[in-house]
């Protein structure tokens, strides 16, 4: 299994994007890209930057322009992050967001996860792209256990959300690393 350490070794080989190495980790609800993300971080102090502060549960385009001014843009021109976090207990939809912004100081690491983060419309603002995989069964048993099986119908209209947005974009053909998690 491909570790922590070694993904950030080979984000560190890779050349900065606009003076940022963004290690960027993708792949279907439940895969693991969460527990990964904060491995890479505990082991280089990166910050991370979750997509699920921005996405909803009815669309993985509506938000990604908001991504990418809050986010992207920020990082690439070298400034520290102040961005509205999506409120998940309060709006369940995901239209609200919490009242106060997350800021977050710049830094030359930073890793982002979450669902359709490395999409062919920001693929080359990345250092590192990983994609994480699991039976879908699998990320759904680890979902409902996250989230509560009042949530299940929930997901698996998710699930089926993803799954033709990540074919239709055929995001997993652009990872520099995929890796298992069931």
């Amino acid at each position: 299994m491909v570790s922590a350490a070694d993904i950030v070794t080979a984000a560190l080989a890779r050349p900065a994007v606009s003076g940022v190495r963004i290690i960027g980790i993708d792949g279907p609800a439940g895969s693991g890209k969460s527990t990964l993300a904060r491995a890479i971080s505990a082991e280089t102090g990166a910050p991370v930057i979750e997509i699920d502060d921005f996405l909803t549960w009815t669309s993985l385009e509506v938000w990604w322009p908001r991504f990418v001014a809050e986010i992207l843009d920020p990082l690439a021109a070298g400034r520290d992050l102040e961005y509205g976090a999506r409120d998940w207990w309060g709006d369940r939809d995901g239209d609200s967001l919490l009242p106060e912004p997350k800021r977050v100081r710049w830094s030359p690491l930073v890793v982002v996860e979450g669902v359709s983060v490395t999409r062919r419309a920001a693929a080359e603002r990345y250092a590192l792209r990983v994609w994480l995989e699991a039976d879908p069964e699998v990320r759904l048993a680890r979902g409902i256990a996250r989230d509560g099986e009042d949530q299940r119908r929930q997901w698996l209209a998710w699930q089926s959300l993803e799954a033709e947005f990540f074919r239709a974009d055929d995001t997993r053909a652009r990872a520099d690393i995929i890796i298992a998690t069931d």
